[in-house]
């Protein structure tokens, strides 16, 4: 093994590059990427860029025998019931050489369905029940059986809606677009985009084998008091509240399907077994950060 770690990131958004300011300082790190123009938005970051598309599963041949480490960030693709980006990418894994001794994936509290507004945590059963959701699942079971037959150590991460000041509903407000009445309005939960990064980093360190985190924070929130919260402090007009039974027309089907989910989700395991301190505890918190004016 060389002296030091070789650590492979997979999908490289907004979350890779958070978390790789801090990774390049510990590991020699590599990040798939599948465009050449999304060179420039790792540029300082101290990474090596690798050509590859999580869809082609012949351009995945480089990623063979070498990578100690993996933090797996990509979504599934759009369609069907199945991650066939994640089983691509494991059988590029097996094709020759060491297999990578970790793997964290960053997951979605989407894989519990609707829970009627409960309170629930790691253990609660995983009924998914949107496309998307679904997809999340089979990833997660995928990865799950292979770190079992392949004595690799996967840590899942469960994330909710990822915010941060610059990805806050800005284009809805602006749009109008309305929101449940308090009557018919779902819990939703929420984790700041440095904290979900933090996460994956302690994940690599301290996350037990086949264990899983969900990495939410500490609000307790209905989905239409956080609009109202990024309204109030972005100085827009709080959207209208209408019944459910009014929104299936003035909505997309994705943003539809999440008004039919209603959870709260504890997060004890993040400070109990990774040791995370939240730097931003709640919305609140993260919305009156300087960073998020």
């Amino acid at each position: 093994m060389p002296s030091v770690q070789r650590l492979l990131i997979v999908g490289s958004g907004d979350i890779a590059r958070r978390a790789a300011s801090w990774l390049s300082k510990h590991f020699l790190v590599f990040a798939l990427v599948r465009r050449a123009d999304t060179a420039e938005s790792w540029r300082g970051l101290n990474v090596r860029l690798i050509a590859g598309d999580l869809d082609n599963a012949a351009s995945l041949k480089r990623l063979a025998g070498w990578v100690d480490l993996a933090l797996h960030l990509a979504p599934p693709q759009d369609e069907g019931v199945h991650d066939q980006r994640t089983r691509n990418l494991l059988a590029a894994f097996c094709r020759g050489g060491s297999l990578p001794r970790r793997l964290v994936y960053v997951s979605t509290t989407g894989v519990y369905g609707d829970c009627g507004g409960a309170l629930i945590d790691e253990t609660c059963p995983r009924r998914p029940q949107s496309a998307r959701a679904l997809r999340r699942f089979d990833a997660e079971q995928t990865l799950r059986r292979w770190g079992a037959s392949r004595h690799v150590s996967v840590i899942l991460l469960r994330a909710p809606g990822i915010y941060a000041h610059d990805r806050l509903p800005v284009a809805r407000l602006q749009a109008g677009l309305p929101a449940l009445i308090r009557a018919d309005d779902v819990y939703g939960n929420h984790i700041h985009a440095d904290d979900l990064a933090r996460a994956c980093c302690l994940a690599l360190f301290r996350g037990g084998a086949g264990r899983s985190f969900n990495v939410v924070d500490e609000s307790d929130l209905r989905m239409g008091d956080w609009f109202d919260l990024v309204a109030d402090r972005l100085g827009y007009a709080r959207p209208p509240r209408l019944p459910l039974a009014c929104l299936k027309q003035r909505l997309s089907p994705a943003q539809y399907s999440f008004m039919l989910e209603s959870r709260r989700i504890r997060n004890d395991r993040l400070g109990k077994e990774l040791g995370l301190r939240l730097l931003y505890p709640t919305v609140s918190a993260g919305l009156n950060h300087p960073a998020s004016a």
